[in-house]
This record gives C-alpha cells, sequence and structure tokens, in this order.
C-alpha cells in the first residue's frame, strides 16, 4: 500500500488491486494494522478513482467504517485515527460543508487525538488546517489557525505540496495573493515532492489553477 500509495499515478489500477487485497485480509484477519490500511486504501481510491459523487461518498464511507474499527481495536495507534478523520472529513466536504456540520466536533476531537497521540504525525496538520479553512467562522473556521496548521506540516515536512497548495488556499483566502504565488510556485517547482503521485495528479494541477486564477504564470526557479 505504501508503494501504491506513493506511485499510482504510474499503474491507476493497482489502487483497485491493492484495496480488494486488504478487504479479503480484512475479511479473514481483521487486525488493527489491516483495518487502518483499508481505511487509507479507500481514502485514496475516493479520491482517485471514483468517478461519481455517489461513488466518492461510498468510498469515504467504507473507510470511514474501517478506520472506525481500526480504533476501536488500537485506540492509542494515531493513523487508526487520522484516516477515520480523514475519511469523514472528505465524506463531510462531499456532501456539503453546511450538510455536515454535525459531524465537526467528532472530527475535531479526533484531530486532537491524533496530535496528543503523535505531534509528529504530519499529514494530520493538512487535515486541521483543511477544517479550519473550510468551516464556517461561525462555527468555529478560522484562517490563523489555518495557516498556523498548514505551516507547522511543512516545518515537520518542507517536501509536502499537498501542505503547500493548503497553505495558498489560505493566503489566498486571507487577502494576501502574492505569499500565495511563492507558495504555489514552490509547489510546481518541487522535484522531490513527499508524495510523487499526489504531487502529479493533485497538487501541482491544482497549483496551475489556483496560479492562473490569481494571474501569474510559473516561472522555472
Amino acid at each position: 500500500l505504501e508503494r501504491v500509495a506513493r506511485r499510482y499515478h504510474e499503474d491507476p489500477a493497482a489502487l483497485d488491486r491493492v484495496r480488494d487485497r486488504l478487504e479479503r485480509a480484512a475479511a479473514t484477519a481483521p487486525d488493527a494494522e489491516t483495518l487502518t490500511a483499508l481505511s487509507r486504501a479507500w481514502f485514496i481510491w475516493g479520491d482517485v478513482r471514483a468517478a461519481t459523487a455517489e461513488e466518492k461518498l461510498m468510498a469515504y464511507d467504507r473507510g470511514r467504517q474501517a478506520g472506525r474499527r481500526a480504533v476501536e481495536l488500537a485506540p492509542r495507534s494515531a493513523a487508526a485515527h487520522f484516516w477515520y478523520a480523514t475519511n469523514t472529513g472528505r465524506w463531510g466536504q462531499t456532501k456539503g460543508v453546511l450538510r455536515s456540520l454535525f459531524l465537526l466536533p467528532e472530527l475535531q476531537r479526533e484531530i486532537d487525538e491524533v496530535i496528543a497521540l503523535d505531534p509528529r504525525f504530519t499529514p494530520v496538520y493538512a487535515l486541521a488546517g483543511n477544517v479550519f479553512y473550510e468551516v464556517p467562522g461561525l462555527f468555529g473556521g478560522d484562517l490563523d489557525k489555518a495557516e498556523a496548521m498548514f505551516r507547522k506540516g511543512l516545518e515537520l515536512d518542507p517536501r509536502s505540496t499537498v501542505m503547500r497548495v493548503g497553505l495558498a488556499r489560505v493566503l489566498i483566502k486571507a487577502g494576501r495573493p502574492d505569499e500565495a504565488r511563492r507558495e504555489l510556485q514552490a509547489v510546481l517547482a518541487e522535484r522531490n515532492p513527499s508524495n510523487p503521485a499526489d504531487w502529479t495528479v493533485k497538487d501541482a494541477p491544482e497549483a496551475r489553477r489556483l496560479l492562473e486564477r490569481l494571474g501569474g504564470r510559473f516561472s522555472e526557479p
């Protein structure tokens, strides 16, 4: 799964195969590690392979179910809590933020639990940043907190392009376009991203889209 998660852009169908193998493994030996991996596989599959909103909702819901079972078996596993929370957050985002506000207290508890268990579990800061960015201010959204989360993630992993794209979105919304452009340029200039597949399929295209929206173009370093 780790290899496929980083190289799925070379063979997207490999996501189908690894997900199906993990489903079979979870059916016969449902230990926390297998269920956590299955939760992660469903999340990636929902992001990359699902073709419709219905397929995405199904994938993230299956990921939530696997993640919840993993948490029950290993309540002190930061990864189990993270993938449960990530699928929950993406399910809510796909459903519509305002229609999913009832999930927010649970999502925040899971984020806090991951940070308490392992403050160096870098991906949780992207999740936290996106929650603070997406949620309306009336319900706890906060651009300053979103920026702080993304910057903490980049402190831990400077080559995380998903973190840098998230930070750029925050800066755009905060009315700081010049800073956002610098972050987007850095995404496109990255030659050794933490996750080459995510950079290829999601982060670089999104950086180009946002840069065009700001009226800028990528300049080779």
